[in-house]
């Protein structure tokens, strides 16, 4: 459970809950930016996927061999429709994706997950896990939470304990 930390001045009660529910969005923002970044770096390190193309590839699989709409796709990626046509194209050339013309409406484009694909993402997820879990690990204390949202990059930038 996260607190929120140096709230000061007067404010009244609907300021406090403001600031509070602000405060609170920074923090979030911060720790996905942070988490994200080290996701990242690992995971280009070990597997040449980006966060999107995991989040791509595991939307997919996690339709159990059924393929998705190139809209419901950007939805799950949080992507624009030109980004994500760009992402399919990357992953397509790479082997990961198939794109499939749809039957009854010609215009409709299907993308379905390919058996290397799937492979990319089962040889990505320990690492996806990992980082997770570490990265939330290293968090937990408060410290380099508190560090992050004020602007701090890791525990580096943080003085030794007491």
């Amino acid at each position: 459970m996260l607190q929120v930390v140096g709230i000061v001045g007067r404010m009244g009660i609907a300021d406090d809950a403001v600031e509070v529910r602000a405060h609170g969005w920074r923090t979030l923002a911060a720790l996905h930016g942070h988490i994200e970044s080290a996701m990242e770096r690992e995971l280009q390190a070990e597997h040449q996927l980006s966060v999107v193309e995991l989040t791509v590839l595991d939307a997919l699989d996690r339709q159990h061999g059924w393929h998705m709409r190139m809209a419901q796709l950007a939805r799950a990626a949080a992507l624009s429709s030109s980004a994500t046509t760009r992402l399919v194209t990357r992953l397509e050339d790479r082997g990961f994706l198939a794109r499939i013309l749809c039957d009854d409406d010609r215009r409709g484009i299907y993308t379905e997950l390919t058996p290397a694909g799937r492979a990319a993402l089962h040889a990505a997820r320990p690492t996806h896990d990992r980082v997770l879990a570490a990265t939330l690990d290293r968090v937990s204390n408060g410290r380099l939470l508190l560090n992050i949202v004020s602007g701090g990059d890791d525990d580096d930038d943080l003085p030794a304990s007491p």
